[in-house]
C-alpha cells in the first residue's frame, strides 16, 4: 500500500489544496466574467479570497513548512549587513571606472584589429 492510500491526512491535503487551486480559478474567472463591475470591487473579492486561499493553504502541511521558511529567511535577513552610504558610493564608483576602462581597451584592441585587417587586406 502507499503512503497516500494509508494516510487519511494526505487525502485532506490533497483536499485543501484542491480548494485552494478552485478559489483561485474561481476569482480569475470572476475577475473576467465581471469586468464590467467596479474595478474596487473585484480588486477587493480578490484579496479577500486570496487571504482565505492562503490561510487554507497554511493548514497544510507544504503550507506550515513554507511558512517556517519564510520566518528563517527573515531571521538571516536580518543578520546581514549592510554597506554604509557611503561604502555603497565608493563601490559604485569603483564599478564604473572598472567598466570605463574595460570599455576603453576593448574599443582600442577593436581599432588595432580593424586597422590590421585592413592593413592585411589592403583596402
Amino acid at each position: 500500500m502507499s503512503s497516500r492510500s494509508e494516510s487519511p491526512n494526505s487525502l485532506l491535503e490533497g483536499l485543501k489544496w484542491s480548494v485552494v487551486v478552485m478559489l483561485v480559478a474561481a476569482t480569475l474567472i470572476g475577475n473576467y466574467y465581471y469586468s464590467d463591475y467596479s474595478l474596487l470591487a473585484r480588486v477587493m473579492v480578490m484579496l479577500v479570497v486570496t487571504v482565505i486561499s492562503v490561510g487554507i493553504a497554511l493548514t497544510t502541511e507544504r503550507g506550515r513548512s513554507f511558512d517556517q521558511l519564510r520566518k528563517e529567511s527573515w531571521v538571516e535577513v536580518r543578520k546581514v549587513v549592510w554597506p554604509s552610504r557611503q561604502e555603497t558610493i565608493q563601490t559604485t564608483l569603483v564599478v564604473m571606472a572598472v567598466v570605463v576602462v574595460v570599455a576603453l581597451l576593448l574599443w582600442l584592441v577593436d581599432t588595432l584589429l580593424g586597422l590590421g585587417i585592413a592593413w592585411v587586406v589592403g583596402a
